[in-house]
């Protein structure tokens, strides 16, 4: 990957939100609202957008971390749309800012971290540290 092409690179994801997004489904409390979980889920797809057409053949990434602040709630039926643009490189971790949006209302911003990693070699070490009971991350 040239790393200094993904610099700037902006990506988007949307979702209607269903009532299998809510937290009420997914059993983090009694609030028919976006989840956490599929908020993050969304966030990262932006990321994901962002970097898609840099990859290499073998290439791919991992999210590393993740520091997102909730603005608002949305409930099932409404549209949201997550943006993400790379402002940051770290030698094989990506930054970037991350935002969505349900219409002119922000619902969360912050940051992700993703890592570039060869695909193949990755999914072995995970799959031999899975046998072993010790996966990690880097």
């Amino acid at each position: 990957m040239n790393s200094e092409a993904v610099r700037g690179a902006v990506g988007m994801a949307s979702l209607v939100v269903r009532a299998a997004d809510t937290s009420v489904a997914q059993a983090l409390n009694d609030l028919p609202v976006l989840s956490s979980p599929t908020l993050m889920t969304i966030l990262e797809g932006a990321c994901t957008a962002a970097m898609a057409e840099h990859f290499e053949s073998g290439e791919t990434s991992i999210t590393t971390e993740i520091s997102v602040v909730v603005h608002g709630a949305v409930g099932v039926g409404m549209e949201i749309i997550a943006n993400s643009t790379c402002v940051d490189i770290m030698e094989k971790d990506f930054i970037f800012d991350v935002s969505v949006h349900n219409g002119s209302k922000l619902v969360a911003s912050g940051t992700i971290t993703r890592r570039l990693v060869d695909r193949v070699s990755y999914a072995a070490r995970v799959a031999a540290e899975s046998m072993m009971g010790e996966a990690q991350i880097n």
